[in-house]
């Protein structure tokens, strides 16, 4: 995300006072991180943006019981065939491998 809040000189020296390396995608590319701001899209239009959090602690708490309670369980994902994460990937582990030529 290179939203103005992230590449302005400010945000970067604060990062640099704490030893952190900024990462961003290139400018004007938004499919560079597109699963991770879908994903955070999805979090606030879902969770946060319905909520009204005293501090952030609470805030903090509330979506981590979102991710692990909802999104990974319970939420429906159409790319996953509409069956939550979960699921999904106990489906997968379930699955015997195939080969996909004598090498493997």
């Amino acid at each position: 995300d290179r939203g103005s809040q992230y590449a302005s000189a400010q945000y970067q020296a604060l990062l640099t006072s704490h030893g952190f390396i900024c990462s961003m995608s290139r400018k004007g590319n938004c499919w560079d991180n597109a699963v991770a701001e879908r994903f955070f899209l999805n979090l606030k239009m879902e969770r946060v943006w319905q909520r009204q959090y005293a501090n952030h602690a609470e805030a903090k708490i509330d979506i981590a019981a979102y991710i692990v309670g909802f999104y990974n369980n319970e939420r429906l994902h159409s790319v996953l065939g509409n069956l939550p994460p979960s699921v999904y990937e106990r489906n997968m582990a379930a699955k015997k491998p195939i080969a996909v030529s004598e090498f493997t």
